[in-house]
């Protein structure tokens, strides 16, 4: 069965969907079959991997109003053992049509539960907001990455989302558990940057992860050419941080990699 993980931060441009993307590529290089799910309307996922957005005709939106089966609408990435359940322009209108739905905030997790048999790992990229579709996402997932910002207000940031994620858990009964905050495009020559990562560390311990995405080229590059950071520059500083990740993922979820 598989373990489904979501990344969430309520906050946008914190390398978000950069990160589903390529811990999803660097899980399947280390010998895991993953599905990733693009949750948020703005598609991003979707288009880094290479899909136009706008030119997809079943998408997670249609799986989740009940249209086609979730299934129905995964595609092949083409990059290694990585499927994509892609995002459309259309599921923006997703949260309105989910309020008189019954269940709403379980919707996802009872389309993606068909889906956990085929895959190691599924990982969900959410929306930069705290609506349904996000809440959505954390009800069906069982551990969290938060992609943090070496910035002044990150600290604030991950306080509420990890009483967000608290109240969600006690509120919709659900056992969503933080595997870990994930420090995004950081800069070791900043001194800024040093201070927010130390204070992160000091005031979370035991939920950051050793492994520290650096503010790269490549990385900020790969998505305009529909690449992963994998395909498009595998030996650059941004590829060895996120392999890194993905083998702390599998060390702390006691999985061996191939």
């Amino acid at each position: 069965m598989a373990r489904i993980i979501t990344l969430c931060n309520q906050k946008g441009g914190v390398g978000k969907s950069t990160s589903a993307q390529n811990l999803s590529v660097f899980l399947a290089a280390l010998g895991k079959k993953v599905l990733l799910v693009d949750f948020d309307p703005q598609a991003n996922t979707t288009s880094g991997l290479g899909f136009n957005p706008r030119k997809i005709e079943k998408s997670i939106y249609h799986a989740l109003i009940g249209k086609i089966t979730a299934s129905d609408a995964v595609k092949k990435s083409g990059i290694l053992a990585v499927d994509i359940l892609p995002a459309s322009p259309a599921l923006a209108g997703a949260s309105v049509e989910l309020v008189d739905m019954r269940s709403r905030e379980y919707k996802l997790k009872e389309i993606l539960e068909p889906l956990r048999r085929k895959y190691d790992f599924i990982i969900i990229d959410s929306p930069p907001s705290l609506g349904l579709l996000t809440i959505n996402a954390l009800t069906a997932s069982q551990k969290v990455v938060i992609p943090v910002q070496c910035e002044y207000y990150a600290l604030e940031g991950l306080a509420d989302l990890l009483r967000t994620i608290q109240l969600v858990n006690s509120n919709l009964k659900t056992r969503t558990a933080i595997l870990g905050a994930l420090l995004t495009m950081y800069d070791r020559k900043s001194r800024l940057h040093r201070a927010v990562a130390k204070e992160i560390r000091r005031k979370f311990p035991g939920y950051v992860f050793e492994a520290v995405i650096p503010r790269n080229i490549s990385l900020a590059e790969a998505p305009s050419f529909g690449k992963t950071i994998l395909q498009y520059d595998p030996y650059s500083h941004g590829a060895k941080a996120y392999r890194q990740l993905a083998e702390e993922i599998l060390r702390l979820e006691g999985i061996r990699k191939i």
